[in-house]
């Protein structure tokens, strides 16, 4: 199946369907957060600078998945930066590759900036993120869950 990955600035209008999807799934990680308030921040991934960005895969036309890059995904590591954020593939496109293509992506777009390392936390997707060279850092309670948090050294 032929997919391709873009940055979200060539198609903007793809915004609210992302952010609903990333609502749906990490709500319970931004307490107070809104759709809207969502919606909103997406638009600075929209500049011409590589943090933050967003990148959407596409199957024949179809949305199919996100990845983002951004300066701090978590307030209690600000140390730390920047970060693979957003990772999401719509469930009828899931076990096909695509997140792992969308987080390759991210990895080869920051390494191509000059980024030495990258970031992330994930309450269950460690698995996944050691099997494409990340490393556990630590482990910690966030917002109320139990998360994870990796890193990737670029070469």
């Amino acid at each position: 199946m032929p997919f391709n990955i873009i940055n979200l600035s060539q198609e903007p209008h793809k915004i609210p369907t992302l952010a609903q999807w990333h609502q749906a799934e990490w709500a319970g990680l931004n307490p107070g957060q809104t759709l809207e308030d969502r919606i909103e921040r997406m638009q600075a991934y929209l500049s011409n600078k590589l943090i933050p960005s967003t990148f959407i895969c596409k199957h024949e036309g179809t949305l199919a998945g996100s990845a983002a890059i951004i300066e701090s995904d978590m307030d209690t590591h600000l140390e730390l930066t920047p970060w693979l954020a957003s990772v999401y593939v719509t469930p009828a496109f899931r076990r096909q590759g695509i997140g792992a293509k969308l987080v390759k992506h991210v990895m080869s777009q920051a390494e191509t900036a000059g980024v030495a390392k990258l970031y992330l936390f994930t309450p269950d997707q460690a698995d996944f993120y050691q099997k494409l060279g990340w490393t556990e850092m630590e482990e910690e309670d966030y917002r109320g869950h139990r998360v994870k948090i990796m890193s990737v050294v670029l070469s």
